[in-house]
């Protein structure tokens, strides 16, 4: 059958379960865009900007599974590669749109406007490719097999992939063959699946004190059931990164917590540190996961679990599928009498705090884990909410999104917005500080447009405080200037039901949590917090922070006059 090629890739779209297309208007993808008006299927959702987009692709992933964003060559590429690099790292899987010039015109080297004007039509393509892991520049010739290819890709590796549409050609027909797109997995070989079960199986047979260390990976590759099941059975504790929050069921009796290196409980540290059969699972040891590489793991007793691939200290078994493995070491263990399950959600925690108390973290968190609902949908702005957050046992359904290894610091308001869009029968909570929310503001914009309805909790404490809490403390470049948040709304024309505050103190936030839970429509919560006030894991790390980023002897020991005094023979200026 024929179809044409821009329709023909919304099919493609379709099948992986995509309704929403993000992006912004611009001359060579408008003609694609045409396309994407007529699809009974697929919605295009205009952005404010191409960063924003990219970034509300990335949140929509995180729930739908897989996403899209549209740009237009060049200027729109470049403005949205912060936001793809982003995807890259935290392994969402975003199919990126580029509308590029006329066939005709990139062939010849056209002199086009949105390209550098040398004729070179490479360089943008060049730019993603650090960024993707596929990329393609379709033709009518090789549209059919290079969508296919492309997506495929993008479904293996869960991370993001570049096509390049030319303007010219998106409503010419192709010949394509009428069967959905084929997303099987690669098998293991059979016979180096069994070698690795049999060393699995070996190792935890003989090991005293087994423990898993699972990573966000288990998410992203679906694993987390055959996990819970591995300890189920076998009655092996584990922990998760700080990168993998909420994953695995915080209420099992087999969780132990969160492992950050030194920074951990001592509990969850001996149980790592310790052990003589640590499972890995996709873990990957980033500064940041690490506690700044605080962690001692025994490589000699260390099991890596990769998506195709296991190591242990003494063999590789290259190939072997996650899934496949864990089923099959599911299938071999023996099960052991169960543990009888705590609660699925957190105990609620009684709060005594004086009402009259200016608002500070140590009281705001105590009342927020005890906010939380089945099924919400919870969004960590990177610094404060995020550490916070990250200490905070979450309902066993609740879904956490952050963006705790790129950390761009303005992500999790455009990826409300795509999360929003993903799962809109969900309660979603944004928590935001002042200073990230002013990168990406306009995006409220668009979750007004749309009339949706999150709750959003901006943390107002006068600048970028993680940033003080680093260096800085007093310095002009960590302020901001002060908005009137609690005014955005009507800024931005907002016309459906809302509600908003301003918290400053404990009685204040009691009743505005309160008032939250009981209204149906979009909450801005404005929170009124010291500049220098932060989780007490946040200025122990922030410390950490400084002094592996300046050294012993940079400004981070310059912070007071003493300071000053005792570095002063030390450091020529």
């Amino acid at each position: 059958m024929f179809m044409e090629i821009g329709n023909f890739l919304n099919k493609r779209l379709s099948e992986l379960g995509i309704k929403h297309i993000f992006g912004v208007p611009g001359d060579f993808n408008l003609s694609y865009l045409e396309q994407i008006e007529t699809d009974s299927k697929i919605e295009f959702i205009g952005n404010c900007n191409e960063l924003n987009a990219a970034y509300a692709a990335d949140g929509y992933a995180r729930i739908n599974g897989f996403s899209a964003l549209a740009t237009t060559y060049g200027v729109g590429d470049l403005s949205a590669i912060n936001g793809i690099a982003g995807a890259y790292t935290e392994n969402v899987p975003l199919i990126h749109i580029s509308g590029i010039p006329p066939l005709h015109a990139v062939t010849q080297g056209a002199l086009i406007h949105h390209t550098l004007v040398d004729g070179n039509y490479d360089n943008i393509m060049n730019c993603m490719r650090e960024f993707t892991v596929a990329q393609t520049r379709l033709t009518p010739a090789n549209a059919a097999s290079e969508i296919d290819r492309v997506l495929r890709q993008c479904a293996l590796e869960r991370r993001p992939v570049h096509i390049q549409l030319p303007s010219d050609i998106t409503h010419v027909k192709i010949q394509i063959d009428d069967q959905p797109l084929c997303l099987e997995r690669p098998v293991s070989d059979p016979e180096i699946l069994e070698q690795a079960v049999d060393e699995l199986f070996k190792c935890l047979s003989q090991a005293k004190k087994p423990a898993l260390l699972i990573d966000n990976e288990a998410d992203i590759f679906n694993v987390t059931t055959l996990l819970a099941e591995l300890s189920a059975k076998t009655g092996i504790s584990y922990a998760c990164l700080p990168t993998a929050k909420n994953i695995m069921d915080e209420s099992s009796p087999h969780y132990a917590g969160v492992y950050v290196g030194a920074a951990s409980q001592l509990s969850v540290r001996n149980l790592i540190e310790c052990s003589d059969c640590l499972i890995g699972i996709g873990a990957r040891f980033t500064d940041i996961g690490t506690g700044m590489f605080s962690h001692k793991i025994n490589k000699d007793s260390y099991i890596e679990i990769k998506r195709y691939e296991v190591n242990t200290a003494r063999k590789n078994f290259p190939g072997i599928e996650i899934g496949e493995l864990l089923t099959a070491l599911n299938l071999r263990v023996t099960a052991k009498k169960s543990l009888k399950p705590t609660l699925e959600t957190p105990a609620t925690e009684r709060i005594q705090v004086s009402e009259h108390q200016k608002l500070s973290h140590e009281i705001l968190w105590k009342y927020i884990g005890n906010f939380f609902k089945a099924d919400d949908v919870i969004l960590g702005e990177v610094g404060t909410s995020n550490t916070a957050l990250s200490g905070l046992r979450l309902p066993v359904t609740a879904k956490y999104i952050c963006q705790p290894i790129w950390g761009s610091i303005g992500y999790t308001l455009p990826a409300l917005l795509g999360s929003l869009l993903a799962a809109p029968k969900r309660r979603q909570i944004l928590f935001i500080g002042d200073g990230s929310l002013q990168l990406t503001v306009q995006e409220l914009s668009t979750i007004i447009r749309y009339g949706l309805k999150p709750i959003i909790f901006v943390l107002n404490n006068g600048g970028y405080t993680i940033e003080r809490l680093i260096l800085g403390e007093n310095a002009s470049y960590n302020d901001i200037q002060n908005w009137k948040y609690t005014e955005l709304v009507q800024v931005f024309n907002g016309k459906e039901k809302y509600q908003t505050c301003m918290v400053e103190t404990a009685g204040q936030l009691k009743n505005a949590l309160d008032q939250v839970g009981a209204y149906d429509g979009l909450s801005l919560i404005e929170l009124k917090l010291p500049a220098m006030d932060a989780p007490v894991s946040l200025l122990k790390f922030a410390d950490v922070v400084a002094r592996y980023d300046y050294g012993n002897f940079g400004y981070q020991k310059l912070k007071t006059e003493q300071h000053y005094v005792e570095c002063k023979n030390a450091i020529s200026f």
